[in-house]
């Protein structure tokens, strides 16, 4: 980890990971951080990072701890490209470093969160993510949204810091109301 930047937020990031129980302390703690990383994105971002897929965004992982607490991805949003409707089952602090990524949140009215079936979702709000911004979630209730860039708008990178090694969650079909468990990859 050669930028001093990067490894810097990465030490906080960790400090906090282990010092605080409260997801919602860590997140409000490790946002500022995330700010000062995007102004210096392009000193350790390499070519490798703005890897994009031409079917989906594209993961294109950046940091991953050793005991798997913390990880740390650049996404890559081409035009059009959309994540399914998803939640993380961790805290997390989103930072743009290019384009504008839109986020449409979704509540859940279910009053067991905990069960694949009988899941009520209805839409929620919607937040527009320019370059700099930075947003946070936490688990409990974990944030279920779905996020892109519509076909009309240039592509969008942002940068994605997990309070866990993000290879899995729950994707949602709000229609059936259910919830499936999907493991996915990343390019590393």
């Amino acid at each position: 980890m050669p930028n001093a930047t990067l490894a810097r937020f990465i030490e906080h990031a960790t400090q906090l990971s282990r010092q605080e129980s409260e997801p919602c302390q860590c997140v409000a703690t490790l946002a500022p951080f995330m700010m000062e990383l995007l102004a210096h994105a392009g000193d350790f971002l390499e070519a490798h990072h703005y890897q994009s897929d031409p079917f989906h965004y594209a993961r294109n992982l950046v940091y991953q701890a050793p005991d798997d607490n913390l990880s740390l991805y650049a996404l890559v949003w081409s035009p059009g490209q959309w994540t399914p409707v998803h939640d993380h089952g961790s805290w997390g602090v989103v930072g743009i470093v290019e384009g504008v990524l839109e986020e449409r949140s979704y509540v859940c009215l279910s009053a067991d969160r905990h069960r694949d079936e009988g899941i009520e979702l209805v839409k929620g709000g919607m937040i527009l993510l320019p370059p700099g911004a930075v947003t946070s979630f936490v688990p409990n209730p974990d944030h279920i949204h779905v996020t892109g860039v519509p076909a009309e708008r240039p592509r969008a990178v942002s940068l994605h810091l997990y309070g866990r090694m993000m290879n899995n969650y729950h994707i949602y079909d709000v229609e059936a109301g259910t919830r499936q468990f999907v493991e996915v990859e990343h390019n590393g």
